[in-house]
């Protein structure tokens, strides 16, 4: 392959922000979807996380493809919402979007320990970066869920050779990273402001 595996992330992470600097429905979604090819090269120990970012991102493609010029921003799928009083349902976009930044929040803290802590295993990479985001919105069931799928993580050298591809995979997860983490700490920020950022699984 040309490239590693983040290279489509990379390029779609260049269409995410309008002239305006407003973060971009579909563009967003998509740059989300070209993570899903690097999280299936974990396999088993992912799925759980698979599942739930695909399922996200569905529901906030759905509402968006229902009225595409209504939804071209992010966040009118959230206002929309807060106005018909709808955004607290678990079926909601709000939550949806919520919980998709939070996965995404996962994965960025694993891929940094990925290239920070280069003694650590997969399985230590994944368990910090899981206590460090997730762990304190998930109930019990999720989180001994995930501590179970956890132990199915890959050997991290093999896995780094899988993702790597043609190019240098340390900078591209680097530069991942530092462009995605903006853009997941603006979402944050906004569904704070109507105090939904610290919405629990039930």
């Amino acid at each position: 392959m040309e490239g590693t595996v983040f290279t489509p992330a990379l390029e779609g992470l260049k269409l995410v922000k309008s002239e305006q600097g407003e973060i971009l429905s579909q563009p967003f979604l998509d740059a989300c979807k070209h993570i899903l090819p690097v999280i299936d090269k974990f396999g088993a120990a992912m799925s759980l996380v698979k599942a739930d970012i695909g399922g996200n991102i569905s529901r906030l493609e759905s509402k968006y493809s229902s009225n595409p010029t209504r939804f071209n921003y992010l966040y009118s799928l959230v206002q929309v919402e807060v106005e018909t009083k709808t955004a607290k349902s678990s079926s909601s976009c709000t939550n949806g979007l919520l919980w998709l930044t939070r996965a995404m929040d996962f994965l960025v803290a694993l891929f940094r320990n990925l290239i920070e802590h280069e003694d650590w295993s997969m399985s230590q990479a994944c368990t910090d970066s899981y206590n460090k985001t997730l762990k304190k919105w998930h109930g019990w069931l999720a989180s001994s869920s995930f501590t179970v799928a956890m132990k199915l993580a890959p050997d991290r050298k093999k896995f780094m050779e899988v993702i790597q591809g043609t190019g240098d995979i340390s900078a591209d997860i680097e530069k991942f990273c530092t462009t995605f983490s903006p853009l997941l700490e603006e979402n944050h920020k906004f569904l704070a402001r109507f105090g939904f950022d610290d919405m629990k699984a039930s």
